[in-house]
C-alpha cells in the first residue's frame, strides 16, 4: 500500500486506481441501456411508464448507500495517510455494518409508505400496478442495494480498485443476462427488472464483502470494531451526505430541465432525452477518473506531503480537462450523426446536434468541477463539497434555467446547464484556492 501511494510515480499510481473505476462506470452504463431497452420491449406503455416512475428511489438508494461508501472512504484515506490504522479499521467497520442497520430501517419506511410514495413519483391507475410491482421488490432489496456501494469504495483506500471493479462488474454482468429471463421467459414484467436488479446488487454486495475480508489489512468487516466516536462519525456524515446530494441534483436537474422543454413540444423532449444518454458516455468516464483518484488524494493530504498532494492535483486536472477537451471536440464533429443512430427524424436530429453542442461547449469546465468536488470530499472539507454538490446541478443550475427561459426562451433553457457549469467551476476554483492557500504556499 504504501509503495503505491507514498512512492510510486503519480501517473501510474493516479492510473492504477482511476481505471478501474472508470471500468466500472462503463459497465454501470452498459447496464443502464440494457434494462432500458429490454423493459422497453415489452412494448407494454403502462409498464414501461411505471418502471420510469421509481428511477427517483434506485437513486435514493444509491446515494444513501454513498454516504457511508464515499463518507468512510474519505476520513479512511485521510487516517492511512496518518497511519492511524486502528481509527481507520473502526471507521470501516462502522460504515458496513450502519449501512445494513440503515438499509433495513429504509425497507421498513418505505414498505409502510408505499402508496403515498408511488403517489408522490406520480403513479397513476394506469401506471401505479406496475409501479407496485417494481417498488416492492427493490423496497425488499433497499439493504444490498445500499451496501454494494460500502466495501466497493472502502477497499480502494488500501489501492484494490481492481477488486472493487471486479465485484461491480460481476453484479452487473448478473443483472443484464436475469433481465430477460425474469422480465419475458418467466413472464414477471415489471417485477422481473426489479428482482434482476436486486439479485444483480446483492451479489455484489457479497462479493465484495468477501474481497474485502480477503484482501485488506486495515479496512475490516470484523463488526466487534464497528463502535465509534461522534466525532467520527460526524466527519463519515460530514462528507458522505455532501456526496449523496450530488447523485440526487443530477436526476433534479434532469428533471427541471425536463419540465422546461414540455412546453417547446415532444421533438425537443426526445432530443434532450438522446442527448443525455450520449453526454453521459462522456460524464461517466470523468466520474470513473474523479472518484478513482480520491484514495490517492485522501491519503497524501493525510500523510501531510504537500508537494505530492500538489503534484496529484494537478495531475489529476490535467487528465479531466484534457480528456474533456479532446472527446467533446471530437462528438461535436460527428453530433448529427451520431444522433441519428438513436432516431432517423430530421427535426430530432437538428435540435439534438444543437443541443449536443452546447452542453459538450463547456465540459472542459465541468472535469474542473469533479476535481474540485472530489478533492473536498477527500480531504474533509464539508462547507466546501456540500457548496459544490448543491450548485452545478442544483441551486445555479436552477436560477439559470429560470433566469434563460424567461430571457431568451428555448435557448436560454439549453444554454441553462453551460452557463452553471462555468459558475460552478469558478466557484470551486475560489474555494479551494482558499482552502488549500496553506498547502500551496509551504508545496
Amino acid at each position: 500500500m504504501e509503495e503505491l501511494f507514498e512512492r510510486a510515480p503519480v501517473p501510474r499510481a493516479y492510473f492504477k486506481l482511476a481505471l478501474p473505476v472508470v471500468l466500472g462506470m462503463v459497465a454501470s452504463m452498459i447496464y443502464n441501456l440494457a434494462d432500458t431497452y429490454f423493459v422497453s420491449q415489452t412494448q407494454n406503455t403502462a409498464l414501461v411508464a411505471g418502471v420510469a416512475l421509481c428511477t427517483p428511489l434506485f437513486s435514493f438508494l444509491i446515494a444513501v448507500g454513498d454516504i457511508f461508501g464515499l463518507g468512510g472512504s474519505s476520513l479512511i484515506s485521510r487516517l492511512l495517510g496518518e497511519k492511524d490504522y486502528r481509527t481507520a479499521s473502526r471507521v470501516s467497520s462502522f460504515c458496513l455494518y450502519g449501512a445494513i442497520v440503515v438499509g433495513l430501517l429504509v425497507t421498513v419506511l418505505l414498505l409502510a409508505f408505499t402508496r403515498p410514495i408511488l403517489v408522490m413519483f406520480g403513479a397513476t391507475p394506469a401506471t401505479y400496478h406496475y409501479a407496485e410491482q417494481f417498488y416492492h421488490l427493490m423496497a425488499f432489496g433497499a439493504m444490498p442495494i445500499m451496501v454494494s456501494m460500502v466495501p466497493g469504495n472502502l477497499i480502494r483506500t488500501e489501492g484494490f480498485a481492481t477488486q472493487s471493479m471486479i465485484g461491480t462488474m460481476v453484479g452487473t454482468v448478473i443483472t443484464i443476462i436475469l433481465d430477460p429471463i425474469l422480465i419475458f421467459s418467466a413472464g414477471m414484467g415489471a417485477a422481473g427488472a426489479a428482482l434482476a436488479t436486486v439479485i444483480g446488487y446483492s451479489v455484489s454486495a457479497i462479493l465484495l464483502v468477501w474481497l474485502t475480508g480477503y484482501y485488506c489489512q486495515v479496512v475490516t468487516i470484523d463488526a466487534r470494531q464497528s463502535r465509534i466516536n461522534r466525532q467520527l462519525l460526524g466527519q463519515v456524515l460530514f462528507i458522505g451526505i455532501p456526496g449523496s446530494i450530488t447523485n440526487l441534483m443530477q436526476a433534479f436537474g434532469t428533471a427541471v430541465l425536463n419540465r422546461y422543454l414540455v412546453s417547446f413540444g415532444p421533438t425537443r423532449v426526445a432530443a434532450m432525452g438522446i442527448v443525455l444518454k450520449v453526454y453521459m458516455i462522456i460524464m461517466l468516464v470523468m466520474i470513473g477518473f474523479a472518484f478513482g483518484a480520491q484514495p490517492l488524494i485522501g491519503y497524501t493530504y493525510g500523510a501531510n506531503n504537500q508537494r505530492r498532494f500538489r503534484q496529484v492535483l494537478h495531475f489529476d486536472l490535467l487528465v479531466e480537462v484534457g480528456y474533456a477537451l479532446v472527446f467533446a471536440i471530437l462528438i461535436m464533429v460527428f453530433a448529427p450523426q451520431i444522433i441519428g443512430l438513436f432516431l432517423h427524424d430530421s427535426a430530432v436530429i437538428t435540435a439534438g446536434t444543437y443541443m449536443l453542442r452546447v452542453f459538450l461547449s463547456t465540459t472542459p469546465f465541468v472535469g474542473a468541477v469533479l476535481v474540485y468536488t472530489t478533492v473536498f470530499q477527500s480531504t474533509g472539507k464539508a462547507i466546501a463539497a456540500l457548496l459544490m454538490s448543491i450548485s452545478r446541478q442544483g441551486v445555479t443550475f436552477y436560477l439559470f434555467i429560470v433566469l434563460g427561459s424567461g430571457l431568451l426562451g428555448y435557448h436560454g433553457i439549453i444554454w441553462a446547464q453551460p452557463a452553471a457549469d462555468v459558475v460552478t467551476c469558478l466557484l470551486g476554483w475560489l474555494l479551494a484556492r482558499e482552502t488549500f492557500k496553506r498547502q500551496w504556499e509551504k508545496a
